[in-house]
């Protein structure tokens, strides 16, 4: 037996599942690490969305 492979293209809503949603501003965010930081004096909290990558920080 040989195996058949699929040449069909990948549909468009596979493709781009879940990066919509980050485009829109629906972002997954998780806590990547809590560095101090010595300029404000407190605790800065660093997150990064799971879908796309982005990286944001939030000081207190």
């Amino acid at each position: 037996m040989t195996h058949v492979v699929p040449f069909k293209k990948p549909p468009v809503a596979k493709k781009h599942r879940g990066n919509t949603l980050c485009r829109r501003g629906f972002h997954k965010w998780v806590v990547v690490d809590k560095p101090f930081d010595t300029r404000q004096g407190c605790l800065v909290t660093c997150y990064r969305c799971e879908r796309c990558g982005v990286e944001k920080t939030e000081g207190r």
